[in-house]
């Protein structure tokens, strides 16, 4: 049995199913699911993210959040955490960057959120010498300080789909055509968690929600409100979704999110203003939406990449010269990609970031 016969056999038996149902089964299936079957990042991957480009993401990361630990005065212990580190490369890098930061790694608990049993046992091998726990949901995160990154976390969280009818909205759900999978609509019904949106959409527009957000992001400010530290979001998206945004991605190529479910990678748009609003709810401040490549020069990473160039010359200098491009320029991740930051309403905001 394939994930394709195993979506088939549930659409036969419960209707149609959402596309938050969906993208849950193809990407954390416990058999056939894309993040429980393989390492999907790199080169042999299906994409790669700004840590897989340059060390110089992560170690930024660290720096700007041990200054956050600083400006709080320094609390011990509080635990340092990462949604979805991945292979462990940009918490490798983070964890380098502050070995110089007095005090720091002596009060430090790391803590990794990983859904993804494979990757789990490549984050042990990349960070065993810091003895990290891992966790499965934010939620298990201890009621102390919190320092915490998530770099691409909350795009490949599940999102519903709606078209707005009148001041009702139809469901884009997804069955079977001829036994093939194929997108459809529901009737048309009220939204209640869409009222808002119903001031800036008009109709047939199609607005996406995660409700699988909130309760990651609630449990971090919490954490963040009662405690102190603070959180770094780094995603693509923008401050209020709009339009469709699904997209499936295998061997680094666009791909049609209906084939091969479970072989390719599927993401949409962080909506940044709900985390906000999550956020805010638990007492939690909250930054303005910076673009990465700001956030980044604001943080010094040309000072840092001329001093990484300076013993090079020929392809390595090339290629840290395209990396720190890739990262900061409008063209490429620097405006795709934005900075959500998460303080205590008490303390100074992150650097790179404005309140």
């Amino acid at each position: 049995m394939s994930l394709a016969d195993h979506l088939a056999a549930r659409i036969q038996a419960d209707g149609p199913m959402s596309v938050a149902a969906y993208m849950a089964e193809c990407l954390l299936h416990p058999r056939f699911g894309y993040y429980t079957t393989r390492d999907p990042l790199g080169a042999k991957g299906d994409f790669t993210t700004a840590p897989e480009i340059s060390q110089m993401f992560g170690e930024l990361i660290g720096l700007a959040l041990a200054q956050c630990w600083l400006d709080q005065g320094a609390p011990a212990p509080f635990t340092l955490a990462e949604l979805g580190p991945g292979r462990g490369t940009l918490m490798a890098d983070l964890l380098r960057a502050t070995r110089g930061v007095p005090g720091f790694h002596a009060a430090m608990q790391l803590r990794l959120v990983e859904a993804s049993p494979k990757l789990r046992r490549i984050q042990a091998r990349t960070l065993n010498a810091y003895a990290p726990e891992w966790l499965d949901t934010a939620e298990a995160l201890p009621d102390q300080p919190l320092l915490l990154v998530a770099n691409e976390f909350f795009d490949a969280l599940p999102v519903r789909q709606f078209i707005r009818s009148g001041d009702h909205w139809s469901e884009k759900r997804i069955g079977l055509t001829g036994g093939t999978l194929a997108f459809g609509l529901s009737p048309a019904a009220p939204q209640p968690a869409l009222d808002h949106r119903l001031q800036d959409t008009q109709e047939g527009d199609l607005v996406e929600i995660c409700d699988a957000a909130a309760p990651v992001i609630q449990a971090i400010a919490a954490r963040i409100a009662a405690h102190g530290g603070a959180a770094l979001i780094a995603d693509y998206g923008d401050w209020r979704a709009l339009g469709d945004t699904l997209q499936a991605l295998r061997a680094h190529e666009p791909a049609d999110p209906l084939q091969a479910p479970g072989e390719a990678d599927l993401t949409a748009h962080v909506d940044f203003e709900a985390l906000a609003m999550a956020a805010k709810s638990k007492g939690c401040a909250f930054t303005r939406l910076t673009p990465q490549g700001v956030f980044l020069e604001r943080l010094g990473i040309t000072d840092r990449a001329r001093a990484l160039a300076a013993p090079l010359q020929g392809e390595p200098l090339e290629t840290l010269i395209a990396a720190h491009r890739r990262l900061t320029h409008p063209d490429e991740m620097g405006n795709l990609f934005k900075i959500l930051g998460l303080y205590p309403s008490t303390a100074a905001s992150p650097p790179g970031l404005n309140p």
